[in-house]
């Protein structure tokens, strides 16, 4: 289905869940900077709350996160949240609507549901919420009985289970043994807390994987009746992420093969009826997400894909991020640090960027080819990539028609590849980012 052109996919690169990335980020941004953009804020905003603790750590994991088995840092952690939700919805005031929260981490179901209560609590206390859609993502070695319950009463409908592989041969080898049953459970859980868009996380290119491995899978989630499923490809850089280097590199398989996973999945799941929403990811017809992707007003920020229209994300929790058009800034990654910020009636912002004119447009070139396939160039982007993009068009990748560039059908695992080229700030590509495929 899709013609593999390995020189094409050579380079690393972001997967665009910003533009400029967060590879850009500097420290000129600070408190003042995130406190003047949420006063400026208005009209919808959705919020996301970070969790940064989980009871078991993943060694595949990437996210910023911790082990949740110290009471006391923990119940910090969650008083220093607890300032920032107040001091945010200060500065917020009023003049916003949040119809949507996500809770992410980590593993927000760390943390005991009754604080989880809290929080919703908090939130509803000193942000102008707007019959909010709630989502959560939730680990299913954890998720409880009790869990379930509170999920159902605050009307979450929303949530992300981490699957990865159903093959337990997989799982021991990055670390996250739970078995099928135990899924199948938390599915159950979740549908009959009410979560009516259910995701499952999953995962190609992993040490040992086979196609037959991927089918399972693939085939397992199908049958589970995932309303979205996210297959992404796992990126290897111990370099950055140390405790990836527990995983035997030496079993990983090659570009070839993650290209031929990549495609098994799409076709496995297009023929089992889910509608391809980008490179990666699927959802079923009538998912907000399948609609999103058809009606082309698809959108995209740090949470992936999303049928989210609203212009200003503002995270909340330590190192989640926030974004507006002419702003980015991250809170400070450190806890410690995250905690004496706000124990000081300070904003935790701890770095960023402003998004320049320019940035937004390359963004949005970006974004709508990411989302769309196609997007609108200046003549001058189009004669600045064109010698970069004849490769792609000789091969019937893409095609540049009166400032319309647009991906043709087989080029959707060169997509990012192909966003790649209108991204000025790219350096070090090989070790910052990971495999386009």
């Amino acid at each position: 289905m899709w013609p593999y052109y390995p020189d094409l996919l050579a380079v690393p690169v972001p997967r665009y869940t910003s533009f400029p990335t967060a590879a850009e980020f500097g420290d000129r941004i600070g408190t003042a900077d995130a406190d003047a953009a949420l006063r400026a804020a208005s009209g919808d905003v959705s919020l996301y709350v970070h969790i940064p603790f989980c009871e078991q750590i993943c060694w595949y994991c990437g996210c910023n996160t911790g082990a949740a088995n110290r009471r006391q840092r923990l119940a910090s952690y969650l008083d220093a949240l607890h300032r920032e939700i107040a001091l945010a919805g200060v500065r917020l005031d009023g003049r916003i609507a949040a119809r949507r929260i996500a809770f992410g981490g980590g593993s927000p179901n760390a943390i005991a549901p009754t604080d989880f209560v809290r929080l919703v609590d908090a939130l509803t206390l000193h942000v102008s919420l707007e019959d909010p859609l709630w989502s959560i993502e939730i680990d299913p070695r954890t998720l409880t009985e009790e869990w379930a319950q509170v999920l159902g009463w605050v009307g979450v409908s929303h949530a992300s289970m981490g699957v990865q592989t159903f093959a337990p041969h997989l799982q021991a080898a990055i670390g996250r043994v739970q078995d099928d049953a135990l899924i199948a459970r938390g599915t159950d859980m979740l549908r009959g807390a009410g979560v009516t868009s259910l995701n499952f996380d999953l995962m190609y290119g992993l040490p040992g994987q086979t196609l037959a491995d991927v089918e399972h899978t693939l085939r397992r989630t199908v049958e589970l009746g995932a309303d979205r499923i996210a297959l992404f490809g796992y990126a290897h850089v111990p370099h950055m992420i140390p405790r990836q280097r527990r995983i035997d590199a030496s079993h990983l398989p090659g570009q070839a093969d993650r290209f031929a996973m990549a495609q098994f999945g799409y076709q496995l799941l297009t023929g089992a009826g889910y509608v391809p929403v980008g490179f990666d990811h699927f959802a079923k017809p009538g998912d907000p997400l399948a609609v999103a992707a058809e009606s082309g007003t698809l959108r995209r920020n740090f949470q992936g894909f999303t049928d989210d229209q609203a212009p200003v994300l503002v995270g909340l929790g330590a190192s989640a991020i926030s974004i507006a058009p002419d702003i980015i800034w991250q809170n400070e990654k450190n806890a410690g640090r995250y905690r004496m910020l706000l124990s000081q009636d300070r904003l935790p912002a701890s770095g960023g960027l402003e998004r320049s004119a320019e940035d937004q447009r390359r963004g949005a070139v970006i974004e709508g080819l990411l989302c769309r396939g196609e997007a609108q160039l200046g003549t001058d982007l189009a004669n600045e990539v064109l010698v970069r993009l004849l490769p792609f068009i000789d091969r019937e990748l893409a095609e540049l028609d009166h400032g319309t560039l647009r991906l043709l059908p087989e080029a959707l695992p060169y997509a990012r590849t192909i966003a790649a080229l209108f991204d000025p700030y790219r350096q070090d590509s090989a070790r910052r980012f990971s495999s386009a495929v």
